[in-house]
């Protein structure tokens, strides 16, 4: 964390205030709200014990990192409240059957606990693609990192001209709905839309049902082809939002999408399934073809085979280099690197500064030459 002087007006009688700011890390931070959102899904509020200003870019994410049944588990989670309260920051986690991460959270997680956080980190964001006209776009809980850029727009009292659209299962499953409404209400520079698949038995429900489409879409922002789009939420909704606004002819260059969510176990077994296969490769391969990863702490080093990742490289050694996504999204994974060149293909978690002190994200990191790695 850096220092930072907020200098007063005037100096009658004024002090400055000297507080922390939040910097791409780990930071040890205190559980100090559970909130019940809906039926399945609560909000995590966090606080540093020292008062920390948490600046971050609406829409980023941080990775919790945390110890389930006695191993430690790395797990990303966007960031649903806004740097415009900043003192504090909340995650939006929502029961997923069989999810270790999210069902832990809810069943343990209780205000006053100590976790290690890292971050913030993430190209998803309205900052960096800055417009004033914005279409945002959530299904489920991907509503969180588009809640954080509606709310900074609300409390920032920017000229943005704002149309929300959320896609739930029922309408007990809108998740932020009061505040939703309360912003509709408030100011003219929002429109609120929302949808829901069904409703139960007993339910009453006057807005739209059934599934986001191109009509639909059409009566709820008319002008949508001149906005920017922020999308987020589950696989399917995302492809069909993006399939629906390429067939309309949108410019794509204008889209932005996100997700996150619990690691299917399928994937694991490919993960698995690739480890198999790439030390039948390796064997397969001259010797003069395979790149040396050195690790320079533990003074262990592997032989790779071309394409393979310094993260894989580390996994053969039995060393256990903590990761959250695989995809150079988290930066969980950042490491030193002392020596060689590699080609790394992340997705944000990273930044130029860190890239330029010689920084890598392993699970992206595919050695050009032999490597040397300080860890």
């Amino acid at each position: 964390m850096t220092t930072a002087t907020v200098n007063p007006v005037n100096n009658d009688g004024l002090n400055p205030v000297t507080t922390q700011t939040w910097t791409n890390g780990r930071h040890m931070v205190r559980c100090v709200k559970v909130i019940q959102e809906t039926w399945d899904v609560r909000t995590f509020c966090f606080m540093a014990e020292q008062p920390v200003m948490f600046f971050f870019k609406p829409g980023q994410f941080v990775t919790l990192e945390l110890e389930i049944e006695g191993v430690q588990v790395m797990r990303s989670y966007t960031i649903s409240s806004s740097p415009s309260v900043p003192y504090s920051f909340s995650v939006t986690i929502k029961r997923v059957p069989g999810g270790q991460v999210s069902n832990w959270m809810h069943d343990n997680i209780e205000e006053g606990m100590m976790i290690p956080v890292h971050g913030p980190v993430g190209v998803f964001n309205c900052m960096d693609f800055p417009s004033d006209k914005v279409l945002l776009l959530s299904g489920g809980v991907g509503i969180t990192p588009v809640m954080s850029m509606a709310r900074w727009f609300f409390d920032t009292n920017a000229e943005v001209d704002m149309v929300f659209a959320h896609s739930a299962r029922t309408p007990k499953d809108i998740i932020f709905r009061g505040e939703l409404e309360h912003m509709c209400s408030r100011i003219s520079n929002f429109e609120l839309a929302l949808i829901c698949e069904k409703y139960d038995i007993g339910e009453s429900w006057s807005g739209y049902r059934g599934y986001l489409n191109h009509t639909m879409l059409e009566m709820i922002a008319p002008d949508f082809m001149d906005r920017e789009v922020f999308c987020c939420g589950p696989t399917p909704y995302m492809r069909a939002v993006k399939r629906l606004l390429e067939e309309a002819g949108f410019d794509m260059t204008r889209y932005h999408e996100e997700s996150f969510g619990e690691t299917p176990a399928e994937d694991v077994e490919n993960a698995v399934e690739s480890a198999e296969q790439a030390q039948e490769d390796l064997e397969a391969l001259d010797n003069s073809d395979l790149i040396t990863v050195e690790f320079t702490q533990t003074g262990k080093a592997t032989k790779i085979a071309p394409g393979e990742t310094v993260h894989a490289a580390a996994a053969k050694l039995g060393l256990h280099i903590p990761k959250a996504c695989g995809m150079g999204i988290c930066g969980t994974c950042k490491l030193p690197k002392t020596s060689g060149d590699v080609e790394m293909t992340h997705n944000g978690g990273i930044t130029d500064e860190d890239v330029a002190e010689g920084f890598i994200l392993t699970c992206c990191s595919v050695p050009q030459s032999d490597v040397t790695i300080d860890f």
